[in-house]
């Protein structure tokens, strides 16, 4: 199971850098200390500090708060590398490495995407945004040569703390960067629209039991299924109920997911994007257009926070998979699809670098060189900059799913098209055979064309275009559909279909071709039973039409002349999600085998896609 650990660590972003006892830099060029920061309520937060030996000026301070270690321990052991990126680490800051509350050498009890307090009415009223002030505080006041600037960044959950750290109201703090940042567990990462990411069932022990003392070691255990294919291993285990063998009591994360199947309390107060109101430092958020994990959390932190307040407020997305922009691969391949070279780079250099330079050196003064959005388009595979995120010159465009076709025109009569669903034989969402900790990030840009020649799924295509068609923004499926039982999931998968003479390439997999290579630009799921509400489910009526409507996060996509646009719709995707029995029961984590029925689903020809067109 260390290939699996080592895999979940990397998904939540936890950029974990081995030991060296040789020279490097980080070792000839910075000292580093440990301390334990008491916070408010006395609980004492566990603390690495790496402050530049260069003694001669004073620096700003840059922090990432992890609930995955802070690591290596001991002053002795250095990391490798620290910063956001090499280019940070060698213009010089004070970086600071924080355990959150609960999580390894730190103090207290943990609480999975714990909720924010507004109203605090004594020390005793904790959470990230008070633990973030009481650090920030104690550092500016304690850590010789700061500057007073402050600033934090974080990708996947650290990205989470990063957004906290915008609530603590502290005055030191200047600028903020949540990269690929959870926004919402019911919409991010363990949740897709209500549906369950059978996916991540693996990783649930990162966040289940508690530890019972300071520790610089993993107090959980990840289960070894013994099987080497997810698809059949989660196939023959059955009901999610039957999962339950595998995580005793002391698993708090499974029971929560089992206990809160719909979008209630539990789960709204442990939302971030509601408390996002009158932000003062400058954001730059930062995202993958192919971010399996998390890409709901950095579009909506960009544009609730966009809404909301009059600070500095930037978007970065890029063709990545999560957290790609923090490494220094020499060309940005996901999948089959090479992007180009030395993206990376760029971004740490020309962007991010620029950015905590301008309001953490320069205290905001100069010129700021950076855009409002700095976006990637993934079909043209080229950078463009615009001074509104999506950019003021677009419209929606309808697109009708009209027989096999899509189409821009609308038809007076009424017909569907239908399919059986049975939960015996899912949809699988790749077609590699393969055990893995989580979704594997390939499948974001996978070729399609092994789900389009199935029966359960239903292709409406374009014809060749004539002209390069451009979506840059939401994508909304507004589905008409109906269906034999009384629950069902929907997905929708928008398709570039290259043509037939599209150039071969040395990074597709050999048992492909690009020609007529159908890439995936954007996936989601609805879970039939939240359509009108995710925290009040409701059956469907057998055979009554009825309208789904599903919102796919936003793409930055050239569809090319010569191209075709594709658009899948079907009702199970195994096992990126779980199985919806077909059948309304009120806890589908506590579904019986019997509950699992085939069904049959129409869709009609008056359902269609809202593109977001750039002009």
């Amino acid at each position: 199971m260390k290939k699996l650990l080592s895999i979940s660590l990397f998904f939540i972003g936890a950029l974990l850098f081995a030991q060296d006892n040789k020279a490097n830099y980080v070792s000839e060029n910075y000292t580093k200390k440990e301390v334990h920061i008491k916070m408010r309520d006395g609980a004492e937060l566990f603390t690495s500090i790496y402050t530049p030996k260069d003694v001669s000026k004073k620096y700003p301070i840059i922090m990432q708060r992890t609930p995955y270690n802070s690591g290596p321990y001991g002053e002795g052991q250095l990391k490798r590398s620290i910063s956001p990126s090499e280019t940070m680490m060698k213009e010089g800051y004070i970086v600071v490495y924080q355990d959150v509350r609960g999580r390894f050498m730190s103090d207290g009890l943990y609480d999975n995407m714990r909720g924010f307090i507004p109203n605090k009415k004594g020390k005793k009223d904790t959470d990230e945004a008070s633990d973030t002030y009481d650090t920030i505080d104690w550092l500016v006041k304690n850590v010789a040569n700061n500057n007073g600037n402050v600033g934090t960044w974080g990708i996947s959950y650290p990205g989470f703390y990063a957004t906290y750290s915008l609530l603590s109201n502290h005055p030191a703090l200047k600028a903020v960067s949540p990269q690929a940042c959870i926004a919402d567990f019911f919409f991010d990462d363990f949740h897709h629209n209500g549906a369950y990411l059978l996916s991540y069932w693996k990783v649930t022990p990162l966040f289940g039991p508690q530890k019972t003392k300071r520790t610089t070691e993993p107090w959980y255990k990840f289960t070894n299924t013994g099987s080497n294919d997810d698809y059949q291993f989660f196939l023959d285990a059955g009901p999610l109920s039957n999962l339950d063998k595998y995580y005793g009591k002391d698993n708090e994360f499974w029971q929560q997911l089992k206990d809160h199947s719909s979008y209630d309390d539990f789960w709204q107060k442990r939302g971030i994007l509601q408390h996002l109101k009158n932000i003062k430092p400058a954001v730059m958020t930062v995202g993958g257009w192919f971010d399996a994990e998390d890409l709901y959390g950095p579009l909506n932190t960009y544009s609730t926070i966009e809404k909301s307040s009059k600070n500095y407020n930037t978007i970065v997305m890029g063709p990545w998979s999560h957290g790609d922009w923090a490494r220094n691969s020499a060309k940005q391949v996901i999948g089959n699809i090479n992007f180009g070279d030395s993206i990376s780079g760029y971004y740490q250099k020309n962007i991010e670098a620029n950015f905590f330079r301008h309001f953490l050196k320069n205290n905001g003064k100069g010129e700021n060189k950076l855009p409002e959005a700095y976006v990637f388009d993934t079909g043209r595979k080229e950078w463009k900059t615009y001074e509104t995120w999506p950019p003021q010159n677009t419209e929606k465009q309808d697109f009708f799913l009209q027989g096999s076709q899509l189409t821009k025109m609308a038809k007076r009569n009424i017909s569907f098209e239908e399919f059986i669903s049975d939960p015996k034989k899912p949809v699988p969402y790749s077609e590699d055979i393969k055990q893995a900790g989580l979704t594997p990030r390939k499948y974001m840009t996978d070729d399609q064309r092994f789900a389009a020649r199935r029966p359960d799924v239903i292709v409406f295509e374009t014809e060749v275009l004539s002209d390069d068609t451009t979506l840059a923004g939401d994508i909304l499926a507004k589905l008409q559909v109906s269906t034999t039982g009384t629950d069902a999931d929907w997905i929708v998968k928008v398709v570039d279909v290259f043509p037939n003479d599209e150039p071969e390439t040395k990074d597709v997999a050999p048992y492909l071709k690009m020609s007529n290579y159908h890439m995936m630009v954007r996936s989601e799921v609805m879970r039939g039973r939240f359509r009108n509400s995710f925290s009040k489910p409701e059956a469907f009526v057998a055979n009554e039409k009825t309208p789904v409507n599903i919102k796919l996060q936003d793409v930055f996509h050239t569809f090319k002349k010569g191209h075709k646009i594709q658009i899948q719709v079907q009702s199970t995707w195994f096992p990126f999600i779980d199985l919806n029995p077909q059948t309304f029961v009120d806890n589908i984590f506590y579904a019986k085998p019997e509950d699992f029925q085939k069904q049959t689903h129409r869709i009609y020809n008056d359902s269609k896609i809202e593109f977001t067109v750039l002009k």
